[in-house]
């Protein structure tokens, strides 16, 4: 030990350790390299001689020693397999670690990315190996890092998977760097795997590693795991700091559980966690977004009391809750106040308040905030853009909205998906189909990728327009580079998408046996949005289009192939199925779908129970329609012993009673629906059956429950078909009290039976007077022959009888 202490390798090292603060200064100060530095590095070009060497010398050196070699070597950058390898040896000793020296190798990465740095890091790897000696985990988490600074992700996978063949098992920190690269991909289930994996292991976690996986649950919508996550971390004895905190109270006032997250921020503040304005920002954004925006306000005033301060973030979001609320003035109020505090509007704030203006149709204003906007040096973005497109083309202005889609290029920015959906919704909804379809083909030639909105808003406006083929057609291009899991293709067919358990089982059992990129590149390929896959709204808007144009088989053969893909029908799917195979006259198959729908764990949405509800009274079907009525009532969890009561006055014939013990248990619904009483008086109309329709409507009015236009229109025309007039008129004038504004042929027919009866002459034209009074033009309204019946004057007498 003598003889060695006295090489000139240990004087260098010994150099080193006095002059450390000078080879600091001259790291940030002189371009020139410490000398004493200059000596270590040059014995290190040798493993086999160096690594034994540093080995027995490493008590004489520390952290700052390691980052000085490590930054003058990185400042000359002429060989950095010295500095891979210095590092890679300082990795091992754990008072000699540091974030520092991390940091430095992977900016020599990322920097030098273009001279194969990478290939030369793995080069030192290899030749370790080669030589049997050992290698750091933290040597593989630099590696990773570059990858991720570098957007290669499958890289950064594909370097943990890599350290069996080194013999190297990961640390705490190449789990930390795996988790965040899985977690801001979106594969969150491989990333609770492979905290799985890690809570077999030996290594104690901390919070950072929570933090990481809590966000990115939060993030994926899975609060219930998040809790749990968050219960499991507590019970180890891990304390929550003020990200944590923060990133739960987010994800739970997205769940609408804001109570819940206020809860948990009065805990934070109890257990001496202090709230930053990213804390703030979560709580107020989770109010107003509830529509809680009065006591997000309250909640803003406290806080600004208290002394804490908002950022912009938190102003941001009272403002976009106050322009949702449509109180725009109150938002104003809220951005002067910003101002006065210091705080100036950015490009968000900005965009937040140009969304409110165009949604009040203030468009001028918009157009005259945008310039200021500019004139005060905040560049407008894409997204502010939108915003004022959009206004323009809800108020129909398409040239205007074209114009500003130019403009967009002006300020180094580009029109997005976005941009080209909203122009393509409004020219579909005006009709201009042919225009829309060729904005949606310019799109990918800008370099833009249409999302399903853009397919779906232009599949609508082709199955509006009459094209099926085509909306259909685009339903395929849909898929175009789309890339199918190989894996999935082998293992359940390639149209066969699995549910989430067993996908999750799938990630699981690949992780275990340590295939952590295939596991990766499975979740990858699903989520892939190189094509893009058509969901449930895509098929109901191509079902709803192929049965109103009658052509219910192709509706049925769609409704098969979503199945098929792993889709799950919604009660939009049943309820538009029904509708059209009754339209068809397959009343049998809507009540076989009907079943189905039930039998498939999708509960009947009311429309469903109307359109069967509708159907069947068109067909003279009273029984089946009222037993559907009873159906749904149950559904509403409605006493079963006041039903059977009421089914058995219908059984006896006595159907006043029947509706009136109905109504008694159904007006006192929190979410009572006269629809079904309305369809039923339709249905009575429809079946002659007058007089039993007229007491319903009685009964209607008795109980204060709205009888619809369509409804007083089928029973006045089933009054003048047997002559009873006068109810008739009852009935009209009914519709005048309720402001109804019917339509010129059910008028026209009630004025020319009233004409053309011997007595009833005077009361047509106190109709007539009435009818004007409450909106109705007679030009327009009453037909040329019923004027000519109207044109000889009555006399004063005969106005007396009619009316009063």
């Amino acid at each position: 030990m003598r003889k060695f202490c006295h090489s000139p390798f240990l004087h260098s090292i010994k150099s080193l350790r006095l002059t450390r603060a000078s080879a600091f200064s001259s790291s940030s100060d002189s371009p020139r390299q410490n000398p004493t530095v200059s000596n270590v590095l040059a014995r290190i070009n040798s493993v086999d001689r160096i690594w034994p060497s540093l080995n027995q010398v490493s008590r004489f050196l520390s952290r700052e020693d390691i980052v000085s070699v490590l930054q003058s070597q990185a400042r000359l950058g002429n060989n950095p397999i010295i500095c891979f390898r210095f590092f890679i040896w300082s990795a091992w000793k754990a008072r000699l670690r540091s974030g520092l020296s991390r940091k430095i190798i992977v900016d020599m990465l990322v920097s030098s990315c273009e001279s194969n740095s990478f290939d030369l890091y793995w080069s030192v790897l290899d030749e370790l190996s080669s030589k049997k000696i050992p290698i750091p985990a933290d040597a593989f988490a630099v590696l990773m890092l570059g990858y991720w600074r570098l957007g290669k992700a499958e890289k950064a996978v594909a370097t943990y998977s890599k350290m069996k063949n080194y013999e190297c098992e990961p640390n705490l920190a190449v789990y930390n760097v795996l988790l965040d690269v899985l977690v801001k991909k979106g594969v969150i289930l491989l990333a609770m795997a492979i905290y799985n994996k890690l809570m077999k292991s030996n290594l104690m976690m901390g919070c950072d590693t929570y933090n990481t996986l809590l966000d990115g649950l939060c993030k994926s919508g899975m609060t219930k795991t998040t809790l749990k996550l968050f219960d499991e971390m507590t019970v180890r004895g891990i304390s929550p700091n003020r990200i944590t905190y923060t990133v739960i109270v987010s994800g739970l006032c997205k769940e609408k559980r804001t109570d819940e997250a206020y809860k948990l921020f009065e805990v934070m503040k109890n257990n001496g966690c202090r709230p930053d304005a990213a804390t703030y920002h979560a709580l107020l954004s989770g109010l107003c977004k509830c529509g809680k925006i009065d006591e997000a306000l309250m909640r803003f005033e406290s806080i600004v009391n208290e002394g804490d301060v908002i950022g912009i973030e938190g102003y941001s979001c009272l403002v976009d809750g106050l322009i949702r609320a449509k109180r725009i003035s109150e938002a104003q109020e809220l951005v002067r106040k910003a101002f006065e505090v210091g705080i100036v509007p950015d490009v968000v704030l900005y965009t937040i308040m140009l969304r409110g203006l165009c949604e009040a149709g203030k468009l001028k204003e918009a157009t005259a905030m945008l310039q200021t906007m500019i004139e005060v040096g905040v560049v407008p973005d894409t997204q502010c853009y939108n915003v004022l497109i959009k206004g323009f083309c809800d108020m129909g202005l398409l040239d205007e909205a074209r114009s500003l889609k130019l403009e967009i290029s002006r300020h180094d920015q580009f029109p997005t998906t976005y941009t080209y959906t909203i122009l393509i919704c409004a020219l579909c909804r005006n009709g201009v189909v042919g225009e829309a379809q060729q904005i949606f083909n310019d799109l990918e030639r800008v370099g833009c990728s249409p999302s399903i909105v853009t397919f779906n808003v232009l599949i609508n406006g082709l199955c509006k327009a009459g094209e099926l083929e085509e909306a259909n057609l685009m339903r395929y291009k849909m898929e175009i580079g789309k890339n199918p899991s190989l894996f999935l293709r082998l293992s359940q067919g390639s149209d066969r998408v699995p549910d989430n358990t067993s996908l999750q089982q799938m990630v699981e059992n690949l992780v275990d046996s340590g295939d952590v990129l295939k596991a990766y590149k499975l979740l990858t390929q699903l989520a892939d949005h190189s094509g893009v896959l058509p969901d449930i709204i895509t098929y109901n808007t191509l079902i709803n289009g192929f049965c109103k144009a009658g052509e219910v088989d192709g509706a049925l053969k769609l409704f098969n192939e979503l199945q098929i893909r792993g889709l799950v029908p919604d009660s939009v799917t049943y309820s538009t199925l029904i509708n059209g195979l009754q339209f068809v006259g397959k009343e049998e198959h809507a009540f076989k779908m009907f079943e189905k729908m039930d039998e498939n764990g999708c509960a009947p949405n009311q429309s469903v129970y109307k359109t069967l509800m509708t159907w069947c009274c068109r067909r003279s079907k009273l029984s089946v329609a009222f037993s559907i009525w009873l159906r749904y009532l149950r559904s509403l969890a409605v006493k079963e012993e006041a039903l059977q009561l009421s089914e058995e006055y219908f059984k006896k014939g006595d159907m006043v009673k029947a509706v009136k013990s109905l109504l008694e248990l159904c007006v006192e619904l929190p979410d009572f629906d006269s629809s079904p009483c309305n369809i039923w008086l339709i249905g009575l109309c429809q079946g002659n059956r007058t007089e039993e329709a007229l007491k319903i409507f009685s009964l209607l009015e008795e109980f204060n429950v709205d009888v619809y236009a369509p409804g007083c229109v089928n029973l006045i025309n089933a009054l003048c078909a047997v002559g009873n007039l006068n109810k008739a008129v009852d009935v009209f004038l009914y519709t005048m009290k309720k402001r109804y504004l019917l339509k010129p042929g059910v008028c026209n027919s009630l004025l020319r039976h009233l004409l053309n009866s011997k007595d009833k002459a005077p009361i047509a034209h106190e109709l007539v007077d009435r009818m004007q009074s409450v909106g109705y033009s007679v030009n327009s309204h009453i037909y040329p022959v019923t004027r000519s019946l109207l044109r000889e004057p009555l006399s004063v007498q005969n106005r007396e009888k009619a009316v009063g």
